[in-house]
């Protein structure tokens, strides 16, 4: 999905399956950056792509971060909101997404310890994703 200063891409190496990414097409650091008017369509933005991935994930719930700062656990200094699905029993019971993170990569989002995806499982899921974003937009 995109829109003019937006676009949401699924994460190369997913905490749990749907774990995406909304990202300002321009360089911008902090969500402090953004004028009111594009925190507004970030956030509208946000809210339709978790719309989907509920939708493609037959998602119970879902977790939205933004680590901003190296003490947050910022790993890339570029504005991105991470978006996890969730479902009961998606992780042991009193586990976190972000503190599986944190346990596992000292607080990396991004590491490259986590199992990516191959180019045809990106591809596939892209691909599943843009197909479920039109049938929505049709509703």
């Amino acid at each position: 999905m995109q829109s003019a200063k937006f676009l949401a891409v699924y994460n190369i190496a997913p905490v749990l399956r749907g774990h995406s990414l909304v990202v300002p097409r321009s360089h911008i650091s902090s969500l402090f950056d953004l004028s009111q008017e594009d925190q507004s369509e970030f956030m509208d933005f946000s809210l339709k792509v978790t719309r989907v991935l509920l939708s493609a994930f037959k998602g119970e719930g879902y977790d939205w971060s933004i680590q901003e700062g190296k003490s947050a656990g910022q790993s890339v200094e570029h504005l991105h909101l991470h978006i996890v699905i969730r479902n009961p029993g998606d992780l042991p019971e009193g586990t976190e997404w972000y503190l599986k993170i944190r346990e596992n990569e000292s607080l990396l989002l991004e590491s490259d310890h986590r199992q990516r995806l191959s180019e045809d499982e990106y591809r596939f899921y892209t691909d599943y994703l843009r197909n479920e974003y039109l049938l929505l937009s049709r509703i």
